[in-house]
């Protein structure tokens, strides 16, 4: 498909350019005739002027009168206005007209000199410009170049937002689909939990086996979220962020310590879906855990602005190589020997798009840490 598409703009490029070729080809061939034409003009307008020829009078005459596009001034020696034919007559009268027409003309075509044969001493110098049409032809092709461009420009934008539309609605339908595949094991699971409760009580193993579950459970609902619009609900950050450290904390090695730093604040509130506020938080936290393979910190820094909360995971890991740092939001980039590579994607889509907030890498330096960022309007 992209050889495809790359192959009719190579083509239509190539049509292009071969357009603007034969467009100045085409300007060459109609300059030469005009400055034919202005030099049988100057002869035919010398020729009415010399009394002393009367013969052709009439064909002089039909050629003077005949040229009625191209423009004209002609001057002295020294190089002073004596006339001039076919401008703009609405701005004869403003002041420093004739002499800003003079330069133009001398810039575009080299004066075409006439000699008075009686009086060798004297001479006119006659500049000229072009016509409509050879300004049309030597212009279009650039119209054209840029018409074309813009239209290729549009085409592959709209390719890829297709494309972009068509991965959203596969990556949706597929979270969809796990979340229902999920659903019938986790309903059965909670129903076994309950026969076991009743025969033999609550014991640790069936609350911890519960809270797998409620796991499960939330796992389900947060893919069955993808796709579509979460409501957003009035929600403390501070105790959201606590609850998912806490989950972490006791399912990671004994030598990593957590932190979180809330700077005396105790509520922070902002409109979020929890469920997938917990993914996003949860994403950050294991990636710090494989960062520091099993021993250092993970800080969580949150702090509050204007209008904005920002919230910082900070850990004490391998960091993140320069050539990578605007890899790892893409979809199926990883650095590890196991997984899909899409949990800092969905974080960001989680947090951009549903939330209207922005998630990026604050700082990561090569085996001193990382710091991501999350910033949430209030």
């Amino acid at each position: 498909m992209l050889n495809w598409r790359s192959g009719l703009a190579a083509i239509a490029i190539l049509i292009v350019i071969s357009t603007i070729f034969y467009s100045q080809y085409l300007a060459r061939k109609i300059a030469n005739e005009e400055r034919q034409k202005v030099e049988i003009w100057i002869e035919a307008s010398n020729r009415l002027l010399d009394m002393t020829d009367t013969s052709n009078t009439v064909l002089a005459l039909m050629i003077v009168q005949n040229n009625t596009d191209i423009p004209i001034i002609w001057t002295n020696e020294k190089d002073s206005i004596i006339d001039h034919k076919n401008l703009d007559s609405s701005r004869l009268s403003e002041d420093g007209y004739l002499e800003k027409t003079l330069r133009k003309l001398k810039s575009i075509n080299d004066p075409i000199i006439w000699q008075d044969p009686i009086h060798r001493e004297k001479h006119n110098r006659y500049y000229y410009g072009h016509t409509s049409l050879l300004n049309e032809i030597t212009y279009y092709p650039y119209v054209q170049l840029f018409v074309v461009g813009l239209f290729i420009i549009v085409t592959i934008f709209a390719l890829r937002s297709s494309y972009r539309s068509v991965q959203n609605q596969v990556w949706a339908g597929m979270a969809k689909e796990t979340a229902h595949q999920l659903g019938t094991p986790v309903s059965s699971l909670e129903g076994w939990s309950e026969v076991m409760k009743e025969k033999y009580g609550d014991e640790k193993i069936i609350r911890e086996l519960e809270k797998d579950i409620d796991r499960l459970r939330l796992v389900s609902d947060r893919f069955g979220k993808i796709g579509s619009s979460p409501q957003l609900e009035e929600t403390d950050i501070i105790k959201q962020i606590a609850d998912m450290v806490d989950y972490i904390r006791k399912r990671a090695p004994d030598r990593v310590h957590f932190s979180i730093i809330t700077h005396n604040k105790e509520l922070l509130t902002a409109k979020i879906s929890p469920p997938l506020f917990d993914w996003v938080i949860e994403n950050l936290l294991k990636n710090s855990l494989d960062a520091i393979e099993g021993k250092g910190k993970i800080n969580v820094d949150i702090t509050e602005e204007k209008n904005i909360i920002n919230i910082d995971v900070t850990d004490t890991g391998r960091g993140i190589s320069r050539q990578n740092i605007s890899k790892v939001f893409k979809p199926g980039f990883t650095t590890k020997k196991r997984g899909w590579g899409l949990g800092l994607s969905l974080s960001r889509r989680i947090i951009e798009q549903y939330h209207k907030g922005k998630i990026f890498i604050k700082s990561s330096e090569p085996g001193a840490g990382t710091t991501f960022r999350i910033v949430l309007r209030k």
